[in-house]
């Protein structure tokens, strides 16, 4: 019985996505997003080589089934900035259209290597390199790895990461920040936060909403304002702490402003002229 006509992994090159197609094909329809795309000659060039030894060419295309079912675009659900409205959508996709306000939705991940300052506002990561330099006014993302310099402000609505030592002269606030077990950060202001996980060394003031955890090899130099606070055996916290009350409000500051003034004296009443009263006439 003869082979079938031997078949290779190609990927969209508008979109990513990747299929399989036969090696002698020079251009197909991505099944994805419906575009036309040539297939590389590379990938038909090692389809051939493969098809000298019937051994080789199985164990390749097992891996290649592998590889699709590991690669194949996952579906996600994300939420609008503006209007919270959530909706689900492909991986692959680079941006969609909020379905409720209409707003533009960026979907990519940007990886910063140089100076960048300009705004970003995006549903994927944010990567600062080692050789990075963020000082844009405005980042919102969905997630942020930090390993250079952060002078702007970051705003995540998932998790933040620091892998390096840094100095952070902007404004940072995200649902998680976890400081890696190499990192050295400073904090110039104020970091508001939904829970924060110190692994290395970290000096600033927290606000944190739920809980503060320095693990083993972590350290903390600075005020805390949290629900709960983890110290682990062999971990450091320097600073005062609050727990249990995150910020005071305005009312209460002057129910206490209030509490101190002196109370006004009562003026003193004169005695009626007839404690027992006036007998009646007629």
């Amino acid at each position: 019985m003869a082979n079938s006509p031997a078949k290779v992994s190609v990927e969209c090159s508008h979109c990513g996505f990747k299929q399989m197609e036969y090696a002698a094909a020079r251009n197909t329809i991505c099944r994805q997003c419906g575009k036309n795309y040539p297939v590389a000659p590379t990938e038909r060039s090692q389809t051939k080589s493969v098809l000298g030894s019937g051994g080789a060419s199985a164990a390749h295309a097992l891996l290649q089934r592998v590889g699709g079912l590991w690669n194949r675009p996952r579906i996600w659900s994300v939420a609008c900035f503006d209007c919270g409205t959530k909706q689900e959508i492909n991986s692959a996709a680079t941006s969609t259209i909020c379905p409720s306000c209409s707003v533009h939705m960026d979907l990519r991940d940007y990886k910063i290597n140089t100076s960048f300052s300009r705004a970003i506002r995006t549903h994927g990561e944010v990567h600062v390199t080692s050789a990075g330099d963020l000082s844009s006014s405005s980042v919102v993302c969905r997630s942020a790895i930090i390993e250079g310099k952060l002078r702007g402000s970051l705003q995540c609505v998932e998790k933040s990461e620091f892998r390096a030592p840094a100095k952070v002269q902007g404004k940072l606030s995200a649902t998680l920040v976890v400081i890696g077990k190499k990192a050295d950060v400073q904090f110039f202001r104020q970091l508001e936060v939904g829970a924060i996980e110190i692994r290395g060394k970290m000096t600033g003031e927290v606000v944190a909403r739920t809980d503060v955890t320095i693990r083993s090899s972590g350290s903390l130099d600075g005020n805390v304002v949290a629900r709960s606070i983890n110290v682990e055996k062999g971990g450091t916290f320097s600073g005062q702490l609050v727990i249990g009350q995150r910020t005071w409000e305005q009312a209460e500051l002057l129910a206490d402003v209030e509490s101190t003034k002196p109370s006004p004296t009562a003026k003193p009443r004169r005695p009626p002229l007839h404690p027992v009263g006036l007998p009646a006439t007629s």
